[in-house]
């Protein structure tokens, strides 16, 4: 049983949510990590702005969450990508993006 954090989503959220998420990866082997443990680190990430490997050690590995991330944010041509559809499905407040990311474009205008 890991720590509760302000950035978590409710297990009820989770579940309306879970079908999405598992299903943005093939599956060629049994998970071993639970996903609303990954989703909730990522939502940890966005939340509180700290870097990867800061991640508290109650989430998965640091390396499993970020590949999460990298999964679920990956957009399609003028398509929002699966992770920004989710929060705005379970309304979720907080950034969609990591500072890095709007460092980025920032620095790129």
């Amino acid at each position: 049983m890991r720590k509760r954090y302000p950035s978590d989503v409710s297990r009820e959220q989770f579940e309306e949510i879970k079908p999405i998420l598992a299903g943005a990866r093939k599956q060629t082997k049994p998970r071993t990590l639970d996903l609303y443990d990954a989703f909730c680190g990522v939502l940890y990430v966005l939340k509180s702005g700290c870097q990867w490997r800061m991640l508290p050690s109650d989430f998965p590995k640091w390396r499993s969450v970020h590949a999460y991330f990298q999964i679920w944010s990956k957009k399609a041509e003028n398509e929002e990508s699966l992770l920004e559809q989710i929060l705005k499905k379970i309304s979720w407040r907080g950034p969609y993006q990591q500072w890095s990311e709007y460092e980025d474009e920032l620095l790129h205008c």
